[in-house]
């Protein structure tokens, strides 16, 4: 088992623990799975995606979480292409290619709207999407040396800070 598998499988355990009624579910890493880790993550629910392709490959991605881009993951060149979520919009599906590296990506949301960003549209085929119907994405992890060489999506319901209530 390669050190990075590894790492997904402790990280998914020790979310799984936290879940409580969140209806956590796991898309299994996509791509070689080679070079540095990365992981894309918030406190708020995503509400839009930067994707980067240079070439045949997708160079880089970055979620935002409320108003707040997240760390961009992988090499900082291409040309980026931005998807901004509606008010109760969520990110439900992410599909796309991928060999060594990872070719396209198309991400869904939960209006039916996409976000298609192509670098070779050949290569595997993958879908990813959550297990429970109310869940969405709430981060992305993989890897990248210099282009996304893995990709894997995290899927649970987002509830608004409880602290809200009792304000």
């Amino acid at each position: 088992m390669t050190c990075l598998r590894l790492i997904a499988l402790v990280t998914v355990f020790v979310l799984l623990a936290s879940a409580e009624d969140q209806n956590y579910s796991f898309s299994s890493l996509v791509g070689s799975g080679s070079g540095t880790p990365y992981r894309i993550e918030g406190d708020e629910r995503v509400t839009g995606v930067r994707v980067w392709s240079q070439s045949s490959y997708i160079s880089s991605i970055q979620l935002r979480y409320g108003y707040i881009w997240a760390e961009r993951a992988g090499l900082h060149s291409g040309t980026m292409q931005e998807f901004l979520l509606f008010d109760d919009e969520a990110l439900v599906q992410i599909s796309g290619k991928y060999s060594h590296y990872i070719h396209s990506l198309v991400f869904v949301t939960s209006r039916g709207r996409s976000l298609m960003v192509m670098g070779n549209p050949s290569g595997e085929s993958f879908n990813m999407y959550p297990e429970h119907e109310q869940a969405e994405l709430r981060f992305l992890s993989g890897t990248y040396h210099a282009y996304l060489t893995g990709i894997s999506a995290h899927w649970a319901e987002f509830h608004e800070s409880r602290n809200e209530d009792t304000m």
